[in-house]
């Protein structure tokens, strides 16, 4: 009887990890083994067909502390986490305190603000680049009958930036704004029926319950957003492949062109590697400061 017990105990011991074997395995195929295959790469002057050519250890990433693109794309990327990141949620908090509420209205509207999830980000840079075309574009059509000339928003250094984070913008708002809607759900309404009684107004509510109360998931958002907006590429890479003089040249959209165009495998997973570093750096400090601003 007790062998019997132990054997059914090992078995509900056993079973979890049985279920979550299968994304263990995927996760270690399409994540781990790519990350240890870039880092041995990164080790060796190797070419598009990934022949290791020579071993020459750190020096890959010796060069990349030389070079001024590299510079160039990770100010381009800091720039556009800078903007990005707060444009996109601060717009999201803003709809999420609209559409708290379960109405018909509401509910339309989230929807409607999701759709652009569901479109591929090399869609949406290909849709947002032919409206936005010099010479075809529908809204510089408009803007040139209006009387405002002839705006290229592809290719005009100190605009073009801009116009590429509006995009990015335009289409991952909706899933902040859906995360914060479910967020702000949470919140106890008790709170809220206090803060009416006592005569509290709707922004000091806000601010003074909603945004506490939210805290968690906001964190969530702001390092995940963050992450992505270092990671950025598909977007840029179908409207100005990093032009207009490299000033929409992210960090991803660099490590493809040093080893799609330029065949220096090796370099760009230094490259790549070099990237991660910063990732796990600001995502550890981040935790930490989200661990001591629950423990404040």
């Amino acid at each position: 009887m007790q062998s019997t017990a132990k054997k059914e105990r090992r078995r509900s011991a056993a079973a979890p990890y049985l279920f979550i074997a299968p994304v263990i395995f995927l996760l270690f195929v399409f994540n781990v083994m790519p990350l240890l295959i870039s880092f041995f790469i990164s080790l060796f002057d190797a070419d598009i067909s990934f022949h290791l050519n020579k071993f020459i250890g750190l020096g890959n990433f010796a060069e990349v502390f030389r070079d001024s693109r590299f510079y160039n794309s990770l100010s381009v990327t800091l720039k556009w986490t800078v903007v990005e990141v707060p444009c996109q949620l601060i717009l999201a908090l803003i709809l999420a305190g609209l559409l708290t509420r379960n109405t018909v209205i509401n509910k339309l509207f989230r929807a409607i603000y999701f759709m652009p999830i569901v479109c591929s980000a090399t869609a949406t840079g290909i849709m947002w680049k032919l409206i936005l075309h010099s010479n075809v574009g529908y809204i510089t059509y408009l803007l040139r009958a209006m009387g405002f000339g002839k705006i290229n928003f592809m290719n005009t250094a100190g605009l073009t930036f801009y116009v590429i984070v509006f995009m990015s913008v335009w289409k991952t708002f909706g899933i902040s704004t859906t995360i914060l809607i479910g967020a702000m759900q949470n919140v106890p309404t008790v709170l809220y029926e206090a803060a009416d009684i006592d005569g509290c107004s709707r922004a000091r509510q806000f601010f003074c319950i909603t945004l506490p109360g939210i805290r968690p998931t906001l964190w969530f958002l702001i390092m995940t957003r963050i992450i992505g907006s270092f990671q950025v590429f598909d977007i840029v890479y179908t409207t100005t492949g990093g032009g207009p003089s490299l000033t929409t040249e992210t960090l991803v959209t660099y490590i493809y062109t040093r080893g799609f165009e330029v065949f220096r495998m090796g370099y760009a997973s230094s490259l790549s590697v070099v990237l991660l570093g910063l990732i796990l750096i600001i995502t550890v400090i981040m935790y930490a400061a989200m661990l001591k601003g629950e423990k404040d």
